[in-house]
């Protein structure tokens, strides 16, 4: 009893430890480069103020306010945390059979997976992630427990399960034997009500946006990219009832008119657009929707269906050899267009971490590289409704900053290899040249 009582008071300990709010704290950056999501040109020599988790302001000059801790970036480009709006953190390709992984990896074991992808994600830069398509329980779960301080990970807005209708993409029965039961409900919508109900249960079950599957996909099996399998009234109901709940919509669109119709009846983004044309910008623009284009994983699953076509479901390997080189060069339309663009990796089929490699892609397309570096900071915030708290250095947002040692405007791959990283006023990974005064 005696050494039970002692385990108790330790354990106790320890959890308060964890659960204590720190003391006030006052930092400075000193950083020598500063892209600060709000200019069209960095800053050079600049003092980032912080109190506790929040930037309080940012000042020309190198300065040393009485009481604060210096961190030193003088040497270094620092930039907001970068944001990836198009993100599976709970899921890893892993070159095995995906048919076989269905039926033995459990809804536990994914949770399980998804810590250490949490924390690869955020010591690659990415203090924020939108995630659109786990499992619910799982990855809202994941959300909280980072939020709570419980493990490390980005700040996540998590939309939970997909929703599409029953043999589209997204529908977790598709290929699979009808004796096998692999629990469509509550992801598969079929008609305007049923829409709606679910969009109000998932908004209880705590998600913050919702993600629609209104034409085919590529990784699931059977169903054509071109084709659009959402009615207008489907698509109509999930917006409509999402936006009164406060969250914003995500839609899955490939196929030129799966991307027009989700557009006009205004989803707040098109993921992948694969197939869009001059029409379809036309109308994102009116409607100002967001494009987030995916080039990592279309990139990803071209490499993989070349060398390793059994490792995907059966039909993607054709499907993403047609469908990725598409989607990388019609990213360089849409932005000559116009499109407002958000950067997303759709990881889960490169390895989590490398999420910065999109960078490379898009300035190949045809963007700047500070356009694309915008698309990662200020314009994901504004598409995930955020933009107070994250996505640029000012001041009275979240004190997410990153930092590499050379200049990501002349060389954005310099994105690829992050030296420091803080979230909220905690350093996650400190620079090896910096100096505490």
């Amino acid at each position: 009893m005696t050494r039970n009582r002692l385990a108790a008071t330790a354990a106790t300990t320890v959890f308060a430890l964890f659960t204590t709010p720190a003391l006030a704290k006052d930092l400075v950056v000193h950083a020598g480069h500063l892209i600060d999501g709000v200019g069209a040109k960095p800053r050079d020599n600049v003092s980032i103020l912080i109190h506790d988790d929040r930037i309080t302001g940012v000042q020309d000059g190198f300065v040393t306010p009485a009481g604060a801790e210096v961190i030193d970036l003088s040497t270094a480009t620092v930039l907001p945390g970068l944001i990836d709006m198009h993100d599976h953190i709970t899921s890893a390709y892993t070159g095995k059979n995906p048919i076989a992984e269905r039926v033995t990896h459990s809804d536990i074991d994914t949770a399980f997976d998804s810590v250490g992808f949490a924390r690869k994600t955020l010591e690659a830069g990415f203090t924020s992630v939108r995630d659109v398509g786990g499992e619910t329980g799982v990855v809202v779960a994941l959300k909280r427990a980072i939020a709570g301080g419980k493990i490390a990970g980005p700040r996540l807005w998590v939309s939970g399960y997909p929703l599409g209708p029953t043999g589209g993409h997204g529908d977790p029965q598709n290929g699979m034997s009808t004796e096998l039961d692999f629990h469509s409900e509550g992801r598969v919508i079929d008609g305007p009500d049923e829409a709606a109900k679910v969009v109000r249960r998932m908004h209880r079950d705590g998600v913050d946006l919702i993600k629609i599957m209104p034409s085919g996909g590529v990784l699931s099996i059977g169903d054509d990219p071109n084709n659009t399998l959402m009615t207008d009234a489907e698509i109509s109901a999930v917006v409509n009832t999402a936006h009164s709940l406060g969250m914003r919509v995500a839609a899955h669109a490939h196929g030129r008119d799966a991307i027009i119709r989700a557009s006009a009846l205004g989803v707040d983004s098109i993921e992948h657009g694969s197939f869009g044309d001059a029409e379809a910008y036309k109308v994102m623009k009116a409607h100002g929707t967001y494009l987030v284009p995916t080039l990592l994983v279309a990139d990803t699953v071209v490499k993989v269906a070349k060398a390793h076509p059994e490792s995907l479901n059966p039909s993607s390997a054709k499907k993403a050899l047609e469908v990725g080189p598409i989607t990388i060069a019609n990213l360089g339309n849409a932005y000559k267009a116009g499109v407002k663009i958000a950067f997303g990796t759709d990881q889960g089929m490169a390895p989590h971490g490398t999420n910065a490699q999109e960078f490379a892609l898009m300035v190949r397309a045809g963007m700047t590289p500070m356009d694309a570096i915008r698309a990662a900071t200020v314009n994901a915030a504004d598409l995930l409704n955020a933009s107070a708290d994250v996505g640029s250095v000012q001041a009275n947002r979240y004190a997410d900053l990153i930092a590499v040692a050379g200049d990501p405007l002349a060389d954005v791959t310099q994105l690829e290899r992050v030296r420091f990283v803080m979230k909220g006023g905690a350093v996650v990974k400190g620079w090896t040249d910096a100096t505490a005064k």
